[in-house]
């Protein structure tokens, strides 16, 4: 019979240890060098068993603070609504305040060139002006989204919404600010698919590198024309969201 790899006898116990309540959500748990010197192994065989259970979403790695017990509550639901037009402000906001979350941002704009990838996705040629805007979405003081967005400068270069979030009519979303240039959006395409953080995702988002998340990428277009007028990647943190889309029915209305 073949031995069971010392990293996943590892991993059993301590996974047994989580299940049977011999720790519970949010204690630390043994370092890896604390976890190495009690089973007898190297570093990286403990390594690999935080490893497995990280996937598993039982423990979560704090870069600079260890190993903790992942609390099992049910994630929370992050509304992806599917929007025709303007009217209702900054959509990340609105979803936010619907679940009774404080939501915040960081942002920040810069000129840039097209890549390739994104030029592609805009319809435009490489090394065209865009305008890109980093955010980091916070839900009650705790990162949880990270959205990079690009817009064509020859859409908005001359206009009063150029910069996403300054000026007259800056955050209110990008179907409010493409309606102030006459411009109808529809609904955007997203594309959905889960993968592991990079070291600069983990990064902002306060995990460790491998973390799953969820990759969305969006684009808005001119419902006239069919033009590319934005878009986005999005990165969800995997273990605390779930996405659902569209509108259920409200009692009451037609």
């Amino acid at each position: 019979m073949t031995e069971t790899p010392p990293y996943l006898r590892i991993a059993d116990e301590l996974r047994a240890r989580i299940v049977d309540g011999g720790v519970v959500a949010g204690e630390r748990l043994p370092s890896i060098s604390e976890l190495a010197e009690e089973y007898g192994y190297s570093g990286g065989v403990a390594q690999r068993a935080y490893g497995i259970l990280i996937e598993e979403n039982l423990v979560v790695a704090r870069p600079g603070a260890g190993y903790f017990v992942q609390s099992q509550e049910a994630p929370n639901v992050l509304l992806r609504h599917q929007r025709v037009g303007p009217g209702r402000g900054s959509p990340v906001r609105a979803m936010l305040a619907e679940q009774g979350v404080e939501a915040t941002r960081r942002t920040e704009s810069a000129t840039a060139r097209a890549d390739a990838a994104i030029a592609a996705r805009l319809g435009i040629a490489v090394g065209d002006p865009v305008v890109h805007t980093g955010y980091v979405h916070l839900a009650d003081g705790v990162p949880v989204q990270l959205s990079d967005s690009w817009e064509p400068m020859a859409v908005t270069g001359n206009s009063l919404i150029v910069l996403p979030e300054a000026g007259p009519h800056g955050g209110i979303g990008v179907a409010d600010r493409m309606a102030v240039i006459g411009i109808e959006v529809g609904l955007p395409v997203e594309r959905v698919s889960a993968r592991q953080a990079t070291r600069q995702e983990a990064q902002r988002l306060g995990v460790q590198p491998g973390a799953v998340v969820l990759a969305v990428e969006r684009t808005h277009y001119d419902r006239a024309s069919g033009r590319p007028v934005e878009t986005a990647d999005i990165v969800l943190l995997g273990s605390r969201w779930v996405v659902e889309y569209g509108s259920r029915p409200r009692p009451g209305n037609s």
